[in-house]
């Protein structure tokens, strides 16, 4: 697997609609801290394949679903399941905290 380009048309399929859980990671290009956890979204897809799903949803571009979630900080990290949000965290983590956070709900 891979991590997977999330945008406002396909965010019900590749998420709500999941049959696994799903990360997903709302960023922006001109967000420095959101670049610091861009390589963690890698490793977390590597590290968690079969388990989790991980996606990242680029929130200029993708208003309406960005909107929806109530977006506050970027980055913004949401775990769902079953088409529900399970955990948020708002701001940058280390792969320890990160860790700590994904094995918390799965």
């Amino acid at each position: 697997m891979s991590v997977v380009q999330l945008t406002d048309a396909n965010f019900q399929t590749e998420v709500l609609d999941a049959a696994a859980p799903v990360l997903v990671d709302v960023w922006a290009q001109w967000c420095g801290p959101c670049r610091l956890m861009a390589p963690l979204m890698d490793w977390l897809d590597a590290e968690y394949t079969g388990r989790l799903a991980v996606g990242k949803l680029e929130a200029d571009g993708n208003p309406t679903i960005r909107d929806s979630l109530q977006i506050q900080g970027l980055p913004t990290l949401l775990l769902f399941k079953g088409g529900q949000e399970l955990a948020r965290h708002e701001g940058a983590m280390a792969k320890p905290q990160l860790q700590a956070f994904v094995d918390a709900h799965l």
